[in-house]
């Protein structure tokens, strides 16, 4: 099963799933990318017109920061998380793992193997 996720179940998650990359430390957009693929094994591959406006959007409510670096030799932008975004992120992982357990409960009937008579 690797084909990617529906986007609208993917809407209400990813600033949560962005937050969570950045927990690992600082990452430039690509790297971000890179780390959501990889984690997803291959199911959540944001194109960039869809994941600069949400860093943006999460760097504008203070939840995360961005600065410039060329250390490299390229110009880069890297993110990371701010005090209140690993609030944020605490908060809201607790509250993912409540919604999901309800949602697994709910749906095991209808996935869970059959069991012996």
């Amino acid at each position: 099963m690797d084909e990617a996720f529906d986007s609208d179940l993917l809407r209400g998650s990813l600033d949560l799933m962005v937050l969570g990359v950045l927990a690992d430390g600082p990452k430039y957009g690509y790297s971000l990318q890179q780390s959501l693929r990889t984690a997803s094994y291959g199911r959540i591959d944001p194109k960039a017109g869809t994941l600069y406006p949400l860093l943006h959007r999460l760097e504008d409510d203070g939840l995360i920061r961005a600065k410039w670096d060329t250390s490299t030799g390229r110009k880069r932008k890297w993110y990371e998380l701010t005090a209140a975004g690993k609030k944020r992120l605490k908060h809201q992982a607790h509250e993912w793992y409540a919604y999901a357990d309800i949602l697994r409960r709910l749906l095991e009937p209808v996935v869970a193997p059959p069991q012996p008579a």
